[in-house]
């Protein structure tokens, strides 16, 4: 080593120790269910597909779950609420994509939830003068315009940030609720009745019908679980990994080479698409379509969904929203008190466990610890030195 080079300070193993207890001393501040995370994180990847079976077969049996205390009856039908829930779920899960995992403040979800409703309603409704196309070909098609929308409203916007960023997505998510009222193909207040659904049942008696939850709740659980598939290898991915950098600091991500804005504007694409494709089925369930359906309220709903669960962990997200709509169905006398309960809700957990219910996993580095318990610890000074003794000797 040259003089240049200066003095280089290497950590003993005492000092490895301090820092192995740190961490894990940090690690049982982050929460109860930290140890739990650690373990599962830990098992192989076929061992937590074996453990999820369990939670897919319960999962698709709940319409059958019937029971007090969780049940909704008789002030709102059990299946019907349990697909209200899922689409609050998907929903959550496609905004925690744009607010966890990039960080990207956006208060007009809505307008993607509404496009991807209207889009199902205009291609499918005796009321609409568009060409009909088959209610399973909408989804797709709610998708790839939603898509389109979430890169009109990102290119021209996601230059911003912050404060800024909110009040223009707030903005879209109203411009696109005031064209549905002024546009008149899009029938404002009158709407569109009769929305398409999928196949099946006979002509009298539809499988897919408005006053039948199950079909519809076991298709949007089949959709959450092929998202949440796709969202864990975007997570997973060189992708995920730079929209995390972008989180935690746009500026040291841009000076590290990672093009932020594209990450964003691909960040607003995806999450449009599952907005598009939770507000098709929505529709299709509820056979109605109006400009009503689609306020600022449930945009903040949906917000709120995100930041209960924990931003920036999809499971979080997805408990969140099916929280979000279970609690007013399950409570109808308080239903009409839902913003102000959420809202003190809100308030209450920003203090005590600010990252929310299912905090965000932090797993960038988890590779790198996994090599580090691998790896034997360093000697000590006196072992280095004795070392560097013998090998000066044998010299």
């Amino acid at each position: 080593m040259s003089s240049l080079d200066g003095p280089r300070i290497e950590p003993d193993a005492e000092a490895a120790r301090e820092l192995q207890d740190t961490e894990a001393n940090s690690s049982r501040r982050r929460g109860p269910l930290q140890g739990f995370r650690e373990r599962w994180n830990e098992l192989p990847r076929q061992a937590q597909w074996a453990w999820m079976i369990p939670v897919v077969i319960i999962a698709y049996a709940m319409p059958y779950l019937n029971f007090f205390p969780i049940t909704t009856e008789p002030g709102n039908d059990w299946p019907i609420t349990l697909f209200t829930m899922s689409i609050y779920a998907l929903v959550a899960v496609g905004l925690n994509v744009v607010i966890g995992y990039t960080g990207l403040l956006d208060l007009g979800y809505v307008a993607f939830f509404a496009v991807g409703s209207y889009t199902a309603a205009m291609f499918t409704s005796p009321d609409s003068p568009l060409a009909h196309i088959p209610y399973l070909w909408t989804l797709p098609l709610a998708m790839v315009i939603t898509a389109t929308f979430g890169v009109i409203l990102g290119v021209p916007t996601l230059r911003l940030r912050g404060d800024y960023l909110a009040i223009v997505t707030l903005g879209f998510g109203e411009i696109v609720r005031i064209l549905a009222t002024i546009i008149p193909a899009m029938k404002g207040q009158v709407g569109f009745s009769s929305v398409g659904h999928p196949p099946g049942g006979t002509p009298t008696q539809p499988l897919f019908s408005n006053s039948t939850g199950v079909p519809w709740y076991w298709l949007t659980i089949t959709v959450i679980i092929i998202i949440m598939l796709l969202v864990g290898n975007l997570e997973r991915s060189r992708v995920g990994r730079a929209l995390i950098a972008i989180r935690e600091d746009e500026d040291a991500a841009e000076t590290m080479g990672v093009p932020t804005f594209k990450y964003k504007v691909w960040a607003f694409a995806i999450g449009a698409m599952v907005g598009g494709l939770s507000g098709a089925l929505f529709a299709g369930q509820i056979g109605f379509v109006n400009n009503q359906k689609f306020d600022v309220q449930t945009s903040m709903l949906f917000v709120a969904a995100v930041v209960l669960g924990g931003a920036g962990n999809k499971v979080g997200a997805l408990l969140g929203g099916a929280i979000v709509a279970y609690i007013p169905l399950r409570f109808t006398a308080i239903a009409d008190y839902k913003y102000f309960i959420f809202g003190i809700a809100l308030v209450l957990l920003m203090i005590y466990r600010s990252q929310g219910l299912v905090p965000a996993k932090v797993r960038l580095l988890a590779y790198a610890r996994r090599a580090l318990k691998l790896t034997p610890p360093p000697p000590t000074r006196g072992a280095r030195h004795e070392q560097a003794s013998a090998e000066g000797g044998a010299a």
